[in-house]
Formats: structure tokens, sequence, C-alpha cells
């Protein structure tokens, strides 16, 4: 049987879960509301303003996992939802509609997504491909990784300010938007120290490994904005703020969310396998890949199936590890 304390930290997990994808979605709301004052378009709110919101539960995950010192949940919780992103909630997203693939989308977004991967692996795990260092993110990498994200950042901004629409959609008041910000802050920093204390306490009494329960677990539960906004996106037919909020959301976990994770304090990448960066960067050249297969200019079914495919195989791995 399960014991009262064992339900207690079920019950906190999952509170803390509904914290987290209700701050978000508060957060995101009220970014968009901010973001429509200065008239930026939709694609961009949704590679920049919904993709840092969705972000925000692995932000608070991550951040609260290096405070700790804990660099398995750090690192294996963006690793794992990126992986996430891009195989299974993309994947899934195809299936529902077919995603068409901006000649933008060609030349800066799909290689930036593919190129911030490679440099978290070379940062990662210079050690083994240069000799240098140690394997892991020292405050160094960390402050490379901030940098490239404040110039992608940059450079998203003023492409948004040039695709600004002519008719911008209702507009909240600021102060209404200020509200749902503050809200939604509040209910990630709650929602992420009861999410990470209990999965932590649940995955160490049923002999998980921090690793595992980071790549699975957390990183599942913190894709559910992710999830949730690409799935109501793909029913109303909106295929490029799908695709942007994932593109967005990665470029996020990786630049500012193990940037600043590497800043509070560095982390360690000895118990990330190759298979785990591995599939990380197959996730990402997959995205490259779907481009010629199937039907050209769309990320189609076939691709989400192939998608799909490679995300279950990989979940069956780590099962056959523990």
């Amino acid at each position: 049987m399960i014991g009262s304390s064992l339900w207690l930290q079920i019950l906190l997990l999952v509170g803390g879960l509904v914290l987290i994808v209700k701050g978000a979605d508060w957060l995101v709301d009220g970014a968009s509301g901010i973001a429509r004052r200065f008239g930026l378009s939709e694609f961009v709110i949704g590679l920049t303003i919904v993709g840092m919101g969705t972000s925000a539960p692995e932000m608070v995950v991550s951040f609260i996992g290096a405070i700790q010192g804990n660099a398995d949940i750090s690192i294996g919780n963006v690793v794992g939802s990126n992986i996430m992103n891009t195989l299974l909630i993309l994947g899934l997203t195809a299936l529902i509609l077919p995603m068409a693939v901006t000649p933008s989308n060609k030349k800066r977004d799909i290689p930036v997504n593919v190129l911030i991967t490679v440099i978290l692996i070379v940062l990662g795990m210079k050690y083994t491909i240069t000799g240098l260092g140690s394997n892991g993110l020292s405050r160094v990498d960390g402050g490379i990784l901030l940098a490239i994200f404040i110039v992608y950042m940059w450079s998203c901004f003023v492409n948004g300010q040039e695709e600004k629409e002519d008719t911008p959609a209702k507009q909240r008041s600021i102060w209404l938007c200020l509200l749902m910000i503050a809200g939604g802050l509040a209910g990630l920093i709650i929602g992420g120290n009861l999410f990470v204390d209990n999965a932590t306490e649940l995955a160490r009494a049923m002999g998980v490994s921090d690793k595992f329960i980071a790549i699975t677990i957390l990183a599942g539960g913190t894709s559910m904005p992710e999830l949730a906004t690409c799935v109501v996106a793909a029913a109303k037919k909106k295929g490029q703020l799908a695709l942007g909020n994932i593109i967005g959301s990665n470029v996020f976990n990786i630049l500012l969310i193990l940037g600043g994770s590497a800043l509070i304090n560095p982390l360690s990448f000895d118990n990330i396998t190759y298979v785990d960066l591995g599939v990380l960067l197959v996730s990402a050249l997959a995205l490259v890949t779907a481009l010629f297969i199937g039907k050209k200019d769309k990320i189609d079914r076939l691709d989400g199936s192939l998608f799909l495919l490679i995300w279950a195989a990989y979940m069956a791995y780590l099962i056959t590890k523990l």
C-alpha cells in the first residue's frame, strides 16, 4: 500500500504542476498583451514572448536545481524538454496539422536551433572533444550562452518591429497585463518549488535516478505549456505559431536557462550520456531533414510520425537503463 506521506507528495507534485502550467498561462497572456502595445507581429510574439513564457517552467525547475547544486535536474530537464518539444510535441502537432515552413524558417530559425544545440554539446563536452577544461558548463560558458541569447533576442525584436501588424488584435490594459505577469511569476515560483522537491523525493523513494526523473517526468511536466499551446494552435490552423513556439522554447532553454543556471552554479555533464546528447542533436537535425522527406516546405504527418518513433525509441532506451 502507498503510505499517507507518499500520497501527500504525489498531491503536492500535482499541485505544483498545476501552478506551473497556470502560472505560465497567465505569464504568456500578460506578456503577449504588453508585446501588442509595441506592435509586434503574431509570429514574433510566438517565437519570443510565448516561447519564453512556455519555457518559464523549465527555467524555474532548472534554476532551483542549480541553486540546490543538482546539475542532473538542471541539465536533464533542459535536454529532456528540448527532445520532447521537437520529437513528441511537434510530432503530435504535425499529425494534427501539417505545418508550412517559410523561407525565413529555413534561413534563420531552424539553423539557429541546430547551431545552439551544437554549441551546447561542444561547451558541455569540451574535455572529451578538445582535452581542455572539464565536461560541463562553467560560469564563462554560461556567460557565452547568455551573450548569444541577448543577440538573438535583439535580432528577433528588431525583425518583429519591422513585421508589425497593421491591425493589432484587441488589447488588454497595461495594468491587467502587469497583474497577470506578476501572478504568473508567483505561480511558477511556488509551483516550481513544490514540483522539484516532491519529484526528487518520489524519485529517491522509488530508487530512480535524478537524471531519469528529470529527463522524463520533470521534462514532460514542464513541457505541458508547449504542448497545450501547440495543440490549440494546430486546432486553430496556426502552424507558424506552433513552430515558432517550439523553436523559441528550445533556444530559450539552452541559451537563457542553462546559461543562467551555469552562472548560478557551474553544471557538470558527468551523468549526461552520449545517447542523451546524441538524441538531442538528432531532434534538432530532424527539423532540417523534415524539409527533404515527404512534402517539401512542410513538416507533414510523415515527419510527425518519424519524430514520434524516435521519441518512443529513446523512452524505451531510458526505461531499459532503470
